[in-house]
C-alpha cells in the first residue's frame, strides 16, 4: 500500500464560502499551479469571560420564560410520569442526531460575526490596500493570515482550511494552561492554521504532513504569523510524517527532514498529540491509527491525543 488512488471529484471547504463582502485575490501560483489565496481570521480571546457570558445566557432565558421555575418541559412531565424511553432521532447514516437549542441571534455581550476576509481581483488600488491591511495585521496580535488554495482535489484538501482545524484551535484557546510548555505533535497538519495557534502557548509543536508543495505552504504561513508566535516564546517546526511508512524521514538531503536530535525529542518529550479533519479516507484513516500506535508505544511517558471531526 504506497500509493493511494483517489476517485472523487474536487471538493471545497464551507469555511471558503457565502463570505459576506469577501473580495478574492489570487495572490499567487504555487510550485503545482494551482491559485493560492489569503484569508484573514480574528481570534476573539481577550475580554470575553465566559462565566459572564453564561450568566448573561442565563439572565436572558429567565427573562423570556415569565413562568420561572414553575413550567416543565414535555421531556421533564414525560420523566415523572415514567414515560422518558424516547426513541432517539437517527440521521440518514443511522448516527444519533443530537438536537441542540437553537442559538439567539442576538445575545448581549456575545460576539460579532467574524468571517475569513478572502481577497478579490488584482488592482493598484486593491494591492496598496492589501500592504496596508498587511501592515496593520503585523501590529494586530489578534489576526491570522493564513495561505491556502480554494477547490481541490481530495489528495490535496490539506491546502485548505476546514472546521475542524478552527474547532481544534478553539479548544486550544479555550485550555491554553493545558499545553503550557509541552512539546507538541499535529498529523496532517495542513495549512499549518492549528500549529500556529498551538504555539501561542506550547513550547514546541512539530507541524507535520506529506507533500513539499504543502509544507512549504505551512512555513510560508508560520513565517506570515511570527506575531503571535514569537511573543508567546513558541516554535513550530514544518516536518515530513507519512503515515503510510513505517519510520521518520532522516535523509539529510530531503527537504523537512528529521535531525536525529529532532527524532529524539520527539519520543522524548511529546505530551500532546493533534489532529484536525483527518479523516475522510479508509486506507488513511487506517494508515493514522497505526502511526498514531506505533509512536505512542515508542514514547519514553504517555501522550494524549485530541483529534477533532468535521461531521
Amino acid at each position: 500500500m504506497d500509493q493511494i488512488t483517489f476517485h472523487h471529484d474536487t471538493v471545497l471547504s464551507d469555511v471558503h464560502m457565502h463570505l459576506p463582502g469577501a473580495r478574492h485575490l489570487m495572490t499567487r501560483l504555487n510550485s503545482v499551479g494551482q491559485p493560492v489565496f489569503v484569508s484573514r481570521f480574528k481570534v476573539l480571546v481577550e475580554g470575553h469571560d465566559d462565566s459572564d457570558r453564561g450568566k448573561v445566557l442565563d439572565q436572558k432565558e429567565k427573562l423570556s420564560d415569565p413562568q420561572g421555575d414553575t413550567k416543565t418541559s414535555p421531556c421533564q412531565d414525560e420523566e415523572k410520569d415514567g414515560e422518558g424511553n424516547v426513541e432517539p432521532f437517527l440521521d440518514e447514516d443511522g448516527d444519533l442526531d443530537v438536537p441542540h437549542r437553537p442559538r439567539e441571534n442576538s445575545v448581549v455581550g456575545g460576539r460579532d460575526l467574524v468571517c475569513p476576509v478572502i481577497l478579490k481581483q488584482s488592482s493598484p488600488v486593491i494591492e496598496l490596500e492589501e500592504c496596508e491591511e498587511e501592515e496593520e495585521d503585523r501590529c494586530s496580535k489578534g489576526v491570522l493570515r493564513i495561505e491556502h488554495t480554494m477547490a481541490t482535489p481530495l489528495e490535496d484538501v490539506g491546502k485548505q482550511v476546514w472546521r475542524g482545524a478552527l474547532l481544534l484551535a478553539d479548544f486550544i484557546l479555550s485550555k491554553p494552561e493545558l499545553f503550557r510548555g509541552s512539546t507538541v505533535l499535529e498529523l496532517g497538519a495542513g495549512t499549518g492554521l492549528t500549529s500556529i495557534i498551538m504555539a501561542t502557548t506550547a513550547t514546541r509543536v512539530y507541524c507535520t504532513d506529506v507533500g513539499e508543495d504543502l509544507l512549504r505552504l505551512c512555513t510560508r504561513n508560520i513565517s506570515l504569523n511570527k506575531h503571535k508566535i514569537e511573543p508567546a516564546g513558541g516554535e513550530v517546526r514544518v516536518k515530513h510524517l507519512d503515515w503510510l511508512q513505517h519510520s521518520l524521514c532522516t535523509d539529510a538531503g530531503v527537504e523537512f527532514s528529521w535531525t536525529e536530535e529532532e527524532v529524539a525529542d520527539l519520543y522524548d518529550n511529546t505530551r500532546f498529540i493533534v489532529a484536525a479533519d483527518v479523516c475522510y479516507d479508509d486506507d488513511l484513516t487506517d494508515g493514522l491509527f497505526r502511526t498514531l500506535y506505533r509512536l505512542c508505544s515508542s514514547f519514553t511517558h504517555s501522550c494524549t491525543v485530541f483529534i477533532s471531526l468535521e461531521k
